[in-house]
């Protein structure tokens, strides 16, 4: 984070709320993995607002990149953190220790197929949650601005 920008604002959500502030405290060590599923830390900025959000993300490592996926267990709105990185998809990731900033894409087609799958494997309940909703969910690659 730059000396100009302000800290985010952390998920409301209670439960994700708390598992972000032990990942932040303990750089990732406890965190990082939850239910056990890899967690990345995004920070997105507000699409309205300009408030830098935070939340926490299971993800998949493609190449360099990382993958989350808008699931939002299903519901039939895009969660709030996938409009906000569509709008400015310059975006803070926090793995482990490890913080930086990336450019955040929206994978589509065969890309999304390949990316769709591997996520499914690390977490298989996102097929039931594709399953809930008309909406496509959203599969996203951060990578890293380094």
């Amino acid at each position: 984070m730059s000396p100009t920008e302000s800290p985010p604002t952390d998920s409301p959500t209670g439960w994700v709320a708390a598992h972000i502030h032990e990942y932040v405290e303990t750089d990732g060590e406890r965190g990082h993995r939850w239910k056990g599923a890899p967690t990345l830390l995004l920070t997105t900025t507000g699409r309205r607002t300009g408030v830098r959000r935070r939340t926490a993300l299971i993800y998949g490592r493609d190449g360099d990149g990382y993958v989350v996926a808008g699931s939002w267990g299903g519901r039939a709105r895009h969660p709030s953190w996938y409009l906000n990185l569509v709008a400015d998809p310059e975006v803070e990731v926090q793995v482990g220790p490890d913080v930086f900033h990336a450019t955040a894409t929206t994978a589509t087609g065969g890309e999304r197929a390949r990316l769709w799958t591997l996520m499914a494997g690390i977490w298989p309940a996102y097929d039931s949650y594709q399953q809930k909703t008309e909406r496509q969910i959203p599969v996203v690659l951060l990578r890293p601005r380094r």
